[in-house]
């Protein structure tokens, strides 16, 4: 079985648990001994939070959430990320901790390390395709951000970081998206 896309709205304003549960999580991550997903637009970074939130209220959670996140531009300053987490009171503590160990990253890989290092973040900044090809991952879970990505070096290089079964939610639901997502070898399900 191929990986399985799953399409979602496309609307600028997703909640920060739309790819949750275009993952199907937290119930596909239900007693794995570590779960890793992949985000290729990090943004304010509502969406790991989100994540980090599911994983901390799940008993059935794996003992290692690992969130890979890709950003092709410097970060948004801490002010917009709490502003952002404001919206969604649960998240603000989460969004704190973050803030105090996500600041001034340059371009590169940075590891930050939550939970006692039980919630990892790597977080990678610069161009996302080259950052596909130049890392060696395996995701259990992909969040594909908004258009622009769609070139085959970037769905081959995707290919590349997904196991069989890897559930991907995708933001784009443009025919062009699904065309190169399937091409690349990902089954399409709405």
């Amino acid at each position: 079985m191929a990986p399985r896309t799953d399409a979602m709205d496309s609307s600028p304003a997703l909640a920060p648990t739309a790819f949750l549960h275009g993952c199907d999580l937290p119930a596909a991550w239900a007693g794995e001994p570590q779960w890793r997903i992949l985000q290729t637009d990090f943004g304010e970074g509502q969406d790991f939070l989100a994540a980090w939130a599911a994983w901390r209220a799940d008993p059935a959670r794996p003992t290692l959430l690992h969130f890979v996140a890709l950003q092709d531009a410097p970060l948004p300053a801490a002010e917009e990320r709490l502003r952002a987490a404001a919206a969604q009171p649960a998240l603000g503590a989460l969004a704190q901790e973050l803030q105090a160990q996500c600041w001034g990253l340059l371009p590169g890989v940075h590891r930050l390390a939550f939970e006692g290092g039980r919630v990892l973040l790597t977080l990678c900044v610069g161009e996302m395709p080259t950052l596909l090809r130049q890392q060696d991952w395996t995701v259990d879970a992909v969040y594909l951000g908004g258009p622009g990505h769609w070139g085959p070096h970037f769905v081959k290089a995707l290919a590349r970081c997904c196991r069989r079964g890897t559930h991907l939610a995708v933001a784009d639901t443009t025919s062009a998206a699904h065309a190169a997502l399937a091409q690349g070898g990902f089954e399409i399900e709405s």
